[in-house]
């Protein structure tokens, strides 16, 4: 094989990898909600104008985190009106990649003819209603999930509730915030038809929910009808912070809940992979500069033949 074409092959299959690795983080199921009622139209209108809306809010996906729109006519109980959202550090790309997954799943779990239902992955949420479907509350509780870690050492409670203020302080005007406050990581969203001060009021909802339902536990995952937010507490430091341990604070064995360890499971298979294809790019240039010294010693062998 030539030298040139084993470097493209190999960069190739790099990228896939990589590809592969944050495609099925960002496209982790999380949560459904399906409507009990089905669609009531014989003609199948109703059915003719969700597949019109996916195919908008899709299409959209590709170059928009966030949007909303009405398939079908609004004065009719067939028309139906749906958005998608997207979490705030995805590209465009990504983004698509996201929703485009979620018509099938609602499909294959609350099946096709549903009048109102809503998908959330790790990485986006799409939800869609007939026209005059009751609308829930902004603030209103949707899905919840506490780790079975728990925090047994002092300090944690006053951690978590600064920690949780930076969310409230980082969407305001913003809509979305991640970071971390001393090896708690944090990260919060609001919907983008929200206003600034109902954005705030609506994540701290959220986190009223988490320290309620959740206590002492080191994570948790709260999602509200237009707002979600989630934590985990790093005993060594949050993954790739640079910074140090949790103060004394301790916990018990390995974390199984919460919204923070699957995402930088991912994120370490991703730096792996990164790791591997540098070597093997590496590996790869030596055996190209190794070829070429080898043509250019058989040419001045030639040349001294003559």
């Amino acid at each position: 094989m030539a030298p040139h074409m084993f470097l493209l092959i190999l960069s190739l299959h790099t990228w896939i990898a990589i590809s592969i690795a944050s495609s099925s983080d960002i496209t982790s199921f999380v949560y459904k909600g399906c409507a009990n009622q089905r669609f009531q139209d014989p003609s199948g209108i109703s059915s003719q104008n969700l597949q019109t809306l996916y195919s908008t809010l899709t299409s959209q996906s590709a170059t928009a985190s966030f949007f909303n729109a009405t398939a079908g006519n609004p004065q009719l109980t067939t028309s139906l009106t749906g958005l998608y959202q997207c979490r705030g550090d995805l590209s465009n790309s990504d983004c698509n990649a996201c929703v485009k997954t979620i018509p099938a799943l609602v499909q294959k779990l609350c099946g096709g003819d549903t009048i109102a239902a809503r998908v959330q992955l790790d990485g986006c949420y799409l939800r869609y209603e007939v026209v005059g479907f009751p609308p829930a509350s902004a603030t209103a509780l949707l899905f919840k999930q506490c780790g079975s870690n728990r925090a047994s050492g002092s300090g944690f409670d006053s951690r978590l509730e600064s920690a949780l203020e930076q969310i409230e302080k980082g969407v305001n005007g913003k809509g979305y915030y991640s970071g971390e406050y001393e090896s708690v990581y944090v990260l919060g969203q609001c919907e983008s038809s929200l206003g600034s001060g109902e954005c705030v009021n609506c994540v701290k909802s959220a986190a009223e929910n988490g320290r309620s339902a959740c206590g002492d536990s080191i994570s948790a995952q709260i999602y509200l009808q237009q707002c979600y937010i989630s934590y985990t507490y790093y005993p060594n430091g949050v993954p790739g912070s640079g910074t140090g341990g949790g103060g004394g604070i301790q916990t018990g064995a390995t974390e199984t809940g919460g919204g923070g360890g699957q995402y930088n499971t991912q994120k370490m298979v991703a730096i792996v992979i990164g790791g591997l294809a540098g070597l093997f790019l590496g590996i790869a240039f030596l055996l190209v500069l190794r070829s070429a010294f080898r043509k250019k010693k058989e040419k001045h062998y030639s040349y001294d033949g003559w």
